[in-house]
């Protein structure tokens, strides 16, 4: 689903990513952690087409992300790929529904059946009594589901999510990132969490360290490979 060979970024003088690698599956959890200023982001950023590669290949689905222009990179963004992120980013005033379906409206769905759909999603993620509740009437574990609803309601391929237990205790970050995990593997997705929690690493199927511009394996499945 997700390739990655010889991915290279550099700022000015400095090398972030040195000639990184990576294969992801389908339906496949991926935990990245390493220390502050790694590129863990970086990495989040360029696989999600947010920035351009210095060097090497990066596939998604078979699609070189390097051969795309700015509105083709955000067409396969839209409709490929979903974000969450430790800020939650949800629109203070829309409600859980309205805020679940902008990925469907910027697909151009229905507005009967990106309706549907979003409620299903929220349902999914333990939300169906709280269609309309707006942000502040939620918890930060309630934002966060929004969040992972939003990131998959319009069933991508790819979900990127950047410390997505973040600003959560600890029991609520359990219980989230279950519902994240659990989601993404029931639309076989790929999934890539970028970490510093050990709890989050936990839950993943392979568990990378980005050190000096490369991914090494911490844990892994059998067989796999990074």
């Amino acid at each position: 689903m997700l390739f990655i060979e010889g991915l290279v970024k550099r700022y000015g003088a400095r090398t972030v990513l040195d000639g990184l690698c990576l294969r992801v599956e389908a339906g496949s959890v991926i935990a990245i952690v390493g220390e502050s200023g790694a590129g863990k982001s970086t990495l989040l950023n360029l696989i999600g087409g947010l920035e351009i590669a210095d060097g090497g290949r990066l596939e998604i689905s078979g699609t070189d992300m390097g051969s795309l222009g700015d509105d083709a990179r955000t067409r396969l963004r839209c409709q490929s790929i979903g974000f969450v992120f430790q800020a939650f980013h949800i629109i203070p005033h829309l409600d859980a529904l309205e805020n679940t379906v902008l990925p469907l409206v910027l697909q151009g769905v229905s507005p009967r059946e990106r309706a549907q759909r979003a409620a299903a999603m929220l349902e999914a993620v333990g939300l169906g009594g709280r269609l309309r509740a707006l942000p502040r009437e939620l918890s930060g574990g309630e934002l966060q589901r929004v969040a992972i609803a939003r990131a998959l309601v319009h069933r991508p391929a790819l979900v990127l999510a950047d410390e997505p237990t973040g600003n959560l205790d600890p029991d609520t970050a359990q219980t989230v990132l279950a519902v994240l995990n659990e989601q993404a593997r029931a639309g076989n997705a790929a999934s890539i969490l970028v970490t510093h929690s050990d709890a989050v690493a936990g839950t993943a199927d392979r568990v990378l360290r980005l050190a000096h511009g490369q991914l090494h394996g911490t844990r892994a499945t059998p067989g796999s490979v990074p």
